[in-house]
């Protein structure tokens, strides 16, 4: 009777610490997404940088070059879809795939969206943003294949919410009074940059993943990992769901 107590205890014991590491996940999310204002928008541009590409003129390649590498080193949105993409990939060669995919999806609707004046409603495209972290968690956690016959190829899933990253960026610099002069220079820069700073963010995101796979407790990590990826996609959702309501209605 003692050894059943004591097993039974020693199993809630392990759930509640399991239980904790969900909960401490989410409340960092939580945090951050909610008490930084400057993290509203998933492609935000800070306000020196905006003041940079509204007053620039002619073509500046090297500054492009390092606004695009900051924005996606510092863009939370494309690291979430990004660490999701290469969470389970351990070949080089799946990894360049599926991460030219992304790209080559966003650079297409980045620069085609830009040059060609394709205007969105940033509320809708950040909130389809915040579902793509979600669909690619709920796809790590292995649900598609748990709840769906059918899903949609992960390379065609991976190519298309790039496109979707694209588009969301360059409805934010649309926003901005970019001059026209030297803005196919310009914009082509930022691009490569974006590009730059994604193999210095994939670096580092390689290097940390390489780390927790080599835990004992990978598979428990793994699943506490993508819970909290999920969960941050859905608040990214919410979030601009929100605005987007209030916008149309106020």
């Amino acid at each position: 009777m003692n050894t059943t107590v004591f097993n039974i205890q020693k199993l809630m014991s392990t759930n509640m610490q399991s239980n904790a590491k969900y909960v401490g996940f989410t409340i960092f999310i939580v945090t951050i997404l909610f008490l930084l204002p400057e993290f509203s928008w998933a492609h935000n541009v800070a306000l020196p940088d905006q003041s940079f590409l509204e007053n620039n003129t002619g073509a500046n390649i090297a500054p492009y070059l390092y606004l695009g590498a900051k924005h996606m080193v510092t863009g939370y949105d494309h690291l979430l879809y990004l660490g999701g993409i290469i969470f389970f990939l351990f070949r080089i060669r799946d990894i360049a795939l599926f991460v030219s995919l992304f790209a080559l999806g966003h650079s297409i609707t980045l620069l085609t969206g830009v040059l060609a004046n394709w205007t969105v409603n940033p509320y809708l495209i950040d909130a389809i943003i915040g579902f793509s972290v979600v669909y690619k968690a709920f796809e790590n956690l292995g649900g598609f294949q748990k709840f769906f016959v059918t899903w949609l190829d992960t390379r065609i899933a991976v190519f298309s919410f790039g496109l979707v990253h694209g588009l969301g960026l360059s409805s934010k610099l649309q926003d901005l009074n970019i001059a026209k002069e030297g803005l196919i220079e310009n914009i082509i820069s930022f691009n490569i940059g974006v590009e730059m700073g994604q193999l210095v963010a994939l670096t580092f995101l390689l290097l940390s993943f390489n780390i927790l796979r080599q835990s004992k407790n990978f598979q428990d990590h793994s699943t506490v990992a993508n819970v909290a990826l999920m969960t941050a996609g859905f608040l990214l959702m919410a979030y601009q769901l929100t605005g987007y309501f209030v916008f149309t209605t106020g």
